[in-house]
């Protein structure tokens, strides 16, 4: 239910953004969406249970008010009002790279452009062009956009299907006679996006067909797809499709790993096995008809002469091999981080906002925190003196100065020297022109990182997971040069970023430059991210050795003067 009011919330402040409304009202619908979408409890239950919201961090009355109105009646009078106003498919149109609010306005208004497939027509006949602001090239990104955006089959960002894969696995969990229940498919292999979610639960063959008839009928399912006597599928309220495979307890371990995949890892640990004589299926490792292991993934994994594989790593790109000689990696896990490096405040440069931070990291698990958000010279040295008052008071964790700059199209960072010269560390990105030419861009950012402030190089390639395509951009070289000049990258844990992608990461790893794995955070629940972040990493076979915030304070700190 939390997902559900969370996406009656966005979509309530894209259209008041789409109206023009204030800014600080939509900004309040997006960070109560942040944090039901953080908060593990079922809001609907603890209203059925007690009768009142406990008290949520940006979630005051009138929030409160309209979350009891949406759990109460299925419906948002606001919103309703709202859709009257605007075509709910108007929406639609923000998820189009280089459209936003004022844009889709204009569309609306001067041509009547309402869904994104009316938007592909229009650019298809040229209507956009003689709008202001736009013209051919733009119109040409548009009818591009619209056109990989029609083609592409629906994918939920990992972070978007984590909730409901929690609700599902709790709810199967609670059915008496149900063991194990365990998400196994790409989800479980931390990809960027997932398509459905596989589910297994382990149960007695006689309550098999119970539990599929519990699964099915659960109120947060849409649509029954099949249901048998130990499957079914079903897609969910919010479009997530869901298979549940019901399966005995002596073939678990086999059947979560022919269900996680992937298909080319598990092909690969099949031929192992047929050279030894043994069979791998969803039922168990079979010697003939003698099931001689499949109780558990480590068995499957040992009768093959192997130690157990991590999930993260399923993709048969050499982890079979590193298996074979000892040479997997120990993964770094969520415990080994110490600190984040790119945070920004709720609240520009106030140090309420800076302390809420401070003591949002350290509740997180934490000990430093680095504020590196986009600020002139004259808030930087207000927020630079706000923390050293705060790091005297605080114990625990410590705060650091950091500054988010732009890398400009000369490779230039938009702030003096003098003033980087006095922070801890500087976080550099690119923040427009992603479509240069791919030699211009890779050498605006090597130019950036010669710089001699220059730390870290945040979300390096730019990309936004099915909104926005990462930069043409030579990584390769990019991780090369900050083997060279010592600086680090940026993990940005963000969910529609991850950036880096798993790749560059193993490639960083291969290089030996440090990776920061950081939040972005925003507000005091965006901490929460870390954990996607990790599972990126985890992903790039990344060991806590191969990120720098796993390192102590006094420890990084030695790191962080060499880049400066």
């Amino acid at each position: 239910m939390n997902a559900d009011i969370a996406a009656v919330f966005e979509e309530i402040a894209d259209r008041l953004e789409l109206q023009g409304d204030n800014p600080f009202r939509i900004r309040a619908y997006r960070n109560a969406a942040r944090t039901l979408t953080a908060t593990t409890r079922d809001v609907r239950d603890i209203l059925e249970k007690t009768g009142e919201l406990p008290k949520m961090p940006g979630i005051g009355a009138d929030l409160a008010a309209k979350i009891r109105e949406i759990v109460t009646t299925g419906h948002c009078a606001l919103l309703d009002r709202l859709r009257h106003d605007m075509p709910q498919t108007v929406t639609d149109l923000l998820q189009i790279p280089g459209l936003g609010p004022r844009r889709v306005r204009l569309l609306y208004h001067d041509l009547g452009i309402a869904s994104v497939e009316q938007l592909d027509r229009a650019a298809r006949d040229g209507r956009i062009r003689g709008l202001p602001g736009f013209g051919e090239k733009t119109e040409q990104h548009i009818l591009d956009a619209t056109r990989a955006h029609l083609n592409k089959t629906r994918r939920f960002l990992w972070a978007e299907a984590a909730p409901s894969a929690q609700a599902v696995c709790a709810a199967l969990a609670a059915i008496a006679g149900v063991g194990q229940v365990t998400v196994a498919g790409s989800f479980r292999r931390r990809r960027d996006t997932v398509g459905d979610l596989d589910v297994l639960a382990t149960a007695a063959p006689a309550q098999a067909a119970a539990v599929i008839d519990r699964f099915t009928h659960d109120h947060e399912v849409a649509e029954i797809l099949s249901a048998g006597d130990t499957r079914a599928s079903v897609v969910l309220r919010n479009g997530l499709q869901v298979d549940l495979r019901v399966v005995a307890a002596q073939s678990y371990g086999a059947a979560l790993h022919y269900f996680t995949g992937s298909k080319a890892h598990s092909i690969a640990l099949r031929r192992l096995a047929q050279a030894k004589g043994l069979k791998i299926n969803e039922y168990g490792v079979f010697r003939g008809a003698t099931r001689v292991a499949g109780a558990d993934e480590a068995s499957v994994y040992a009768s093959v002469g192997l130690p157990y594989i991590e999930p993260e790593l399923r993709e048969n790109t050499g982890e079979i091999d590193a298996a074979r000689l000892g040479r997997l990696p120990h993964l770094v896990d969520r415990p080994d981080l110490a600190g984040d490096l790119h945070a920004h405040t709720t609240a520009g440069d106030g140090s309420a906002a800076l302390r809420d931070m401070a003591l949002a990291a350290q509740r997180s698990g934490l000990r430093y925190l680095a504020i590196a958000q986009r600020l002139d010279a004259q808030q930087l040295q207000r927020q630079s003196d706000d923390i050293d008052r705060l790091n005297a008071e605080l114990g625990g964790v410590t705060l650091l100065k950091g500054v988010e700059v732009s890398i400009r199209q000369d490779g230039r960072l938009d702030l003096p020297d003098a003033v980087l010269a006095r922070l801890d560390l500087v976080v550099a990105a690119v923040h427009d022109d992603f479509d240069l030419p791919r030699q211009q861009q890779t050498e605006r950012m090597l130019r950036a990182m010669d710089h001699p402030h220059f730390t870290i190089l945040a979300h390096p390639s730019g990309r936004r997971i099915g909104t926005r395509p990462p930069m043409d951009v030579d990584m390769p070289r990019l991780i090369r040069h900050a083997n060279q000049r010592g600086c680090f990258l940026e993990l940005n844990a963000q969910p529609d970023r991850l950036d880096l992608d798993d790749t560059h990461c193993r490639m960083a790893k291969e290089e030996g430059v440090l990776v920061s794995i950081s939040a972005d955070a925003r507000a005091t629940t965006d901490f929460s991210r870390l954990d996607g972040g990790i599972g990126q990493a985890r992903r790039g076979w990344l060991e806590a050795g191969d990120v720098l915030n796993t390192r102590p304070l006094s420890a990084l700190r030695p790191l962080l003067q060499r880049t400066m």
